[in-house]
């Protein structure tokens, strides 16, 4: 079922596929959230014959906006880190499209959540330069500047003094080397100031499972950076929010800048 306002957004993660419809006026679900497990290996063929699961679950036979953990360019994942390596190169956008029989439109997973958090969610009507940050595996960013997205930043792959970014710095890091959340905040403080001397920023927006309630009051607090920060307000739907609403506004930024 469709109508002018309504889009399928999809989240495809390492390890899950969410998927719900969204109303694109008011940012809020209008679905249940459908869950699926990432098949295994994950190749563009298996994904694709998970998403015709999904949407035939979902009664859904419109537009689909959709995230994927990758550096997207026109449809293109130009990266596999946590997907089947044979997704790299791969033109998913007709790849999904041809498996659902839906027009898909495909961004890269933290963009999507930036493009939601700044149009529904704690950086709404914001100006200036918005920074999202996911922290989890690795790091996600999204990079907003004054209502535009600048794709594909990839903020975790930067060299610091520490190395790559999301080997000190991500959850990952912080579960392996059980450390205190003292020091996490020690860490991404440091982190943010070093984003903030390269890139000036208005905001920083916290994402991941460390934004979680019940995590974030452990360590938010400590943060010691000249740059305000606030968490993420969609939590884990703000992927699949963001990407339905750059397909309903059929704004086509996959992987270039757009405004929204």
């Amino acid at each position: 079922m469709t109508s002018v306002t309504t889009c399928l957004g999809i989240d495809i993660g390492g390890s899950g596929i969410k998927g719900a419809i969204v109303d694109c006026e008011s940012g809020a679900l209008l679905s249940d959230r459908y869950r699926l497990e990432t098949p295994s290996p994950a190749t563009p063929v298996r994904i694709g014959r998970a998403l015709r699961q999904m949407i035939r679950e979902l009664n859904w036979d419109g537009p689909v906006g959709c995230t994927f953990p990758a550096v997207i360019d026109r449809g293109v994942a130009l990266t596999a880190a946590n997907v089947h390596k044979s997704c790299r190169r791969a033109d998913l956008r007709k790849a999904f499209s041809d498996a659902t029989g839906c027009r898909f439109t495909l961004l890269n997973d933290a963009d999507a959540a930036g493009v939601g958090e700044s149009r529904f969610g704690v950086a709404k009507g914001r100006t200036g330069l918005v920074v999202l940050l996911t922290f989890g595996t690795g790091i996600g960013s999204a990079m907003i500047s004054d209502g535009r997205l600048v794709a594909n930043t990839e903020f975790g792959h930067l060299y610091t003094e520490h190395g790559l970014a999301e080997h000190f710095v991500s959850n990952k890091a912080r579960k392996e080397e059980k450390l205190p959340w003292r020091e996490f905040a020690r860490r991404v403080s440091a982190y943010l100031r070093y984003l903030s001397q390269a890139f000036n920023p208005d905001l920083f927006i916290i994402g991941g499972g460390v934004s979680d309630p019940g995590r974030a009051p452990l360590w938010m607090p400590h943060l010691k950076v000249p740059t305000p920060v606030e968490c993420a307000t969609l939590a884990n739907n703000a992927g699949l929010i963001g990407a339905a609403y750059v397909a309903l506004s059929g704004l086509e930024c996959e992987g270039r800048v757009r405004p929204f």
